[in-house]
């Protein structure tokens, strides 16, 4: 606009002194009055001008204004803002200042950094890679002081931003152990870096503890296996209990921390070969000590199926044992029945002997006391058809071979069946009359 603004300025000369000279050559100039020419020289000088007293704020800038009378202000909105003749110096409202590697690009990194080196409390070295980004101050006064103790962003961004960066992320390396950062801690080590960037770096204290390690409590010669060195950090507290804070530039400066990022951080390598030998060992370790687990489990498994068979055999023996018991309990109890069995029996045939001799007796009373009294001839024919009766029942239960060889004694034709019981009624008949 300001060239535009001088070419029209000029124009506007050339055609006030150079009217004459115009005129002379064609009427057609003779409309350029003087009027308008000095018309055209002020809005070139208008357009002079113009840049000097507006100015445009674009988005992501804060600007520092200095006027001609020495005073001092900040824009930090975007859009048309007045100037009035200042100096405006333009800062951006986010620096990054970053660890670029070889090959990357870094055109729109305003701190661009090496590695940062490192060493952890276990004395262990490393490089640490991290990205930054830092937020100007959005209050005018704190601004103000920021713009005129650095002048210009490249400044802040190498001589404050950068060596700060570099500082607190040295000294974070020493409050952690580089065996706790690799075994969980990685966030724990961005956000101490943060949390000192935006408040000060704690005031520390170094403490050390060795650990001694022993064999498993199940082994019965327990013995010391190893003993590591544990260190850790202690944060100071003041009387009111608040960690002690060192300031640093960021925060005096009251410089806001957007964002930090640990790309990476790289350890030595006699560390990895470290690590990798004790991750070989502590594997080993652990085979042997499954190998062992295994073995004991493999002994008790076999303690176990020992007992538990001569649990077995000791199950089926008492098994054997009670069939046995059982058996001769249940032989006892059938002769205990059997002997009571025959006691009832022998007392019975002793009450049906006792009968039939009370009957017997009865009977040979009775007929002792019919005899005694006298018989009329019916009465004894009567007796002795009963008598007859009787015999006959009895020999009807006896019981003869099934196979008879039977003959003729030549006399009398008679068979021996009737020779028996022929014999049998004179017995009879014979101790009927010697009863009687």
């Amino acid at each position: 606009m300001i060239v535009l603004g001088v070419i029209i300025v000029l124009a506007g000369l050339a055609m006030l002194l150079l009217k004459p000279l115009l005129v002379s050559k064609s009427q057609a100039f003779s409309r350029l009055t003087s009027r308008f020419s000095l018309g055209v020289i002020g809005s070139g000088v208008v357009m002079i001008i113009l840049p000097f007293m507006f100015f445009w704020a674009e988005p992501g800038y804060q600007y520092f204004v200095v006027y001609p009378n020495g005073g001092k202000d900040a824009v930090m909105t975007e859009g048309i803002k007045w100037r009035g003749f200042a100096k405006i110096i333009p800062w951006q409202k986010y620096i990054d200042v970053k660890v670029v590697s070889k090959g990357e690009k870094s055109d729109d990194i305003e701190g661009v950094m090496n590695p940062i080196p490192i060493r952890f409390i276990d004395q262990v070295t490393a490089s640490a890679k991290l990205s930054t980004r830092f937020q100007l101050p959005t209050d005018k006064e704190s601004f103000i002081e920021m713009a005129i103790e650095f002048r210009s962003l490249q400044n802040l961004a190498q001589n404050t931003l950068i060596p700060t960066v570099r500082e607190v992320v040295s000294n974070t390396g020493y409050m952690f152990a580089a065996q706790d950062y690799i075994s969980g801690s990685a966030s724990d080590f961005r956000v101490a870096i943060e949390d000192q960037l935006k408040d000060g770096a704690y005031s520390v204290e170094k403490l050390e503890y060795r650990d001694t390690i022993v064999s498993s409590i199940e082994d019965s010669d327990r013995e010391i296996k190893e003993i590591q060195t544990r260190y850790e950090v202690k944060k100071r507290k003041d009387e009111n209990g608040k960690f002690i804070r060192i300031p640093h530039d960021i925060n005096e400066n009251n410089i806001i921390v957007a964002q930090v990022i640990v790309d990476d951080v790289i350890l030595e390598a006699v560390f990895k070969k470290r690590l990798e030998a004790q991750r070989d060992e502590s594997a080993k370790r652990q085979l042997e000590q499954q190998k062992i687990k295994t073995a004991k489990d493999a002994q008790a498994r076999i303690v176990a199926e020992g007992e538990r068979d001569k649990a077995a055999e000791r199950v089926a023996q008492e098994k054997e044992q009670v069939k046995a018991l059982i058996s001769i309990e249940t032989k006892l109890k059938q002769e205990e029945t059997n002997k009571r069995l025959a006691a009832i029996a022998l007392e019975t045939e002793k009450l049906k002997s006792a009968a039939k001799k009370v009957a017997a007796d009865a009977e040979s009373y009775q007929n002792a006391k019919l005899v005694s009294a006298g018989l009329t001839p019916q009465e004894r024919a009567q007796i002795e058809k009963e008598i007859a009766i009787g015999v006959a029942k009895e020999i009807a239960k006896i019981k003869f071979p099934d196979v008879m060889i039977t003959g003729n004694d030549g006399k009398n034709g008679k068979t021996p069946l009737e020779s028996l019981i022929g014999a049998a009624m004179a017995n009879q008949l014979m101790d009927t009359k010697l009863k009687k």
